[in-house]
């Protein structure tokens, strides 16, 4: 339930729409064979984190307003002296969205922040995995409204991963393209 007590908007028109869509399109016999959304997982990169603590500071910043929760820091696993990183360094942060969250903010991602992206012109439907899991890269954290523009030190990407539960990539694809995602072929 969201904040209002209330399902989010995604999740009933999965309910209510999308199931009937897919069950048709691919003639499932049994409801638990239907694809679903299963997790999102957000993960932003800070290759000046070693050096300085206040950029990743900022990116978990950045990253909690987006997501809605407190994101985890990644840490280096191995040393690599060309960018003068110690094993056990932090380089960044990630975050696992599930349940009403993940819902709510894929419905933010393709109502608000995509349609802000400089020169969009669609999402590329070579980015499945082979297992029906959609993965896509943002070149700034500032397409999502909850970031004040002002107050941002550094713009930064992030690489958002989308699995589903769908077997295969076709199904995944007509699962994210039912989510309205503008997945072009």
């Amino acid at each position: 339930m969201s904040e209002n007590g209330t399902a989010p908007r995604l999740k009933e028109v999965y309910e209510n729409e999308i199931c009937a869509k897919l069950i048709e399109r691919f003639g499932y016999k049994n409801s638990m064979q239907l694809p679903g959304l299963e997790k999102i997982i957000i993960n932003m990169g800070v290759g000046e984190g070693s050096a300085d603590k206040k950029k990743i500071e900022s990116a978990v910043k950045d990253m909690m307003l987006i997501a809605g929760q407190k994101p985890v820091v990644t840490k280096a696993k191995r040393s690599i002296s060309t960018y003068k990183i110690r094993e056990g360094m932090d380089v960044g942060c990630m975050v696992t969205l599930r349940r009403n969250r993940m819902y709510e903010f894929l419905d933010r991602l393709v109502t608000i922040a995509l349609p802000r992206v400089r020169d969009f012109r669609g999402l590329s439907g070579k980015s499945f995995d082979g297992r029906g899991n959609f993965a896509l890269g943002l070149k700034e954290q500032i397409v999502f409204p909850e970031i004040d523009y002002d107050a941002v030190d550094e713009v930064r990407g992030m690489n958002i991963v989308i699995c589903t539960t769908a077997a295969s990539d076709e199904e995944g694809r007509e699962l994210l393209k039912a989510f309205q995602m503008p997945i072009i072929n």
